[in-house]
C-alpha cells in the first residue's frame, strides 16, 4: 500500500507549493486581527462561527469545521467540533467563544475546558491527540465512518486521500479498546479495506488530573502504526516449480497477524 495516495497528477506539486503550516499561519493571523468570535451550541457540543468570505476560504483551505446552510443568505456560518474549537482558542489563540445563554460573556480558557469536559469525559485525551497531530501539520477530520476517532491527511482532502485511521487510547479508561486480539483484528480489517494504516495514539496522563487545561502539559503520547503482516507477501520467492514441503500447493496461508511498528509522524 502506498504511503501517500494523491488524487491527481498535480496534487503533490500543489501541496508542496502551499504548505499547510503557512495556510494555518494565515488563518491564525486573520482571525486574531478580525477578533473572530464564536458561540457555543449546547445542542451538539459545537461552536458556531460567523465567517466573512475571506475567513470562509481560509477555514476551508485549512480544514477547520464545516460550512452550514442557514436561512440567512447574506451570512456564512461554520460549525466547529469541540477539538477544533478548543485548538483554535487554546493552541492558536486566535478567537474567543461566548456562552449560548449570554452572548456578552466571553468564556475563559478554563471555563471552556470545563464545559467540554463536563459533556464529554474523554475530551482531554481526544483533544491531546488532535492537538498532537495538528501540531505536526496533519489535517485531522472525524473518523466515524471508518470506525475510528479521527482520520489524518497529509494535506487537504481535495488533494490527497487520508493516510491514517486514528484510534485514541486512554490510560486506565474503563472503555479502553484493543484489549483483546479480536478488537485489533477488526480495526485492522476495516482500515485495510479502505487503504489506510491504523495509527494508535496512547495518551498517558502521568498521574495528572483533568481539572484545567494545564494538565495537557503533563500528558504524553506514544505512537504506534499497526499493519497486517501477510507471510505470503513477505517471504522470499521460491523458484518456479519448487514448492515448499511445509506448504503444499493450494494450502491456505497462516492466520493474519499484526506487526506493530513504532513510527514517528
Amino acid at each position: 500500500m502506498e504511503s501517500t495516495r494523491w488524487k491527481g497528477k498535480t496534487s503533490a506539486a500543489i501541496a508542496t507549493s502551499n504548505p499547510m503550516s503557512e495556510i494555518i499561519t494565515r488563518l491564525q493571523a486573520y482571525m486574531s486581527q478580525s477578533k473572530a468570535q464564536a458561540m457555543l451550541s449546547c445542542r451538539d457540543e459545537a461552536a458556531l462561527l460567523e465567517a466573512t468570505p475571506e475567513l470562509t476560504d481560509l477555514l476551508c483551505r485549512s480544514c477547520f469545521g464545516r460550512e452550514i446552510t442557514t436561512t440567512e443568505k447574506d451570512k456564512q456560518w461554520f460549525q466547529l467540533g469541540p477539538e477544533e474549537a478548543f485548538y483554535l482558542h487554546h493552541s492558536l489563540k486566535c478567537f474567543t467563544i461566548t456562552e449560548t445563554e449570554d452572548e456578552h460573556h466571553t468564556m475563559s480558557t478554563s471555563e471552556l475546558w470545563g464545559y467540554f469536559v463536563s459533556r464529554r469525559p474523554g475530551f482531554p485525551e481526544m483533544y491531546k491527540a488532535y492537538e498532537h497531530l495538528r501540531a505536526k501539520n496533519w489535517v485531522v477530520r472525524s473518523g466515524t465512518q471508518y470506525g475510528a476517532d479521527f482520520v489524518a491527511y497529509r494535506h487537504h482532502p481535495a488533494l490527497v486521500h487520508s493516510e491514517y485511521a486514528v484510534l485514541v487510547l486512554s490510560e486506565g479508561s474503563e472503555n479502553a479498546r484493543l484489549r483483546v486480539w479480536s478488537d485489533l483484528q477488526c480495526s485492522l480489517r476495516v482500515s485495510g479495506s479502505v487503504a489506510k494504516k491504523l495509527l494508535v495514539l496512547s495518551v498517558n496522563k502521568n498521574g495528572s488530573d483533568v481539572v484545567g487545561p494545564l494538565c495537557l502539559e503533563q500528558f504524553s503520547i506514544e505512537e504506534r502504526v499497526i499493519v497486517r503482516w501477510v507471510p505470503e507477501q513477505c517471504r522470499e520467492e521460491e523458484p518456479k516449480g519448487n514448492i515448499s514441503p511445509t506448504e503444499p500447493k493450494g494450502s491456505v496461508s497462516p492466520t493474519d497477524q499484526a506487526d506493530v511498528e513504532g513510527e514517528c509522524l
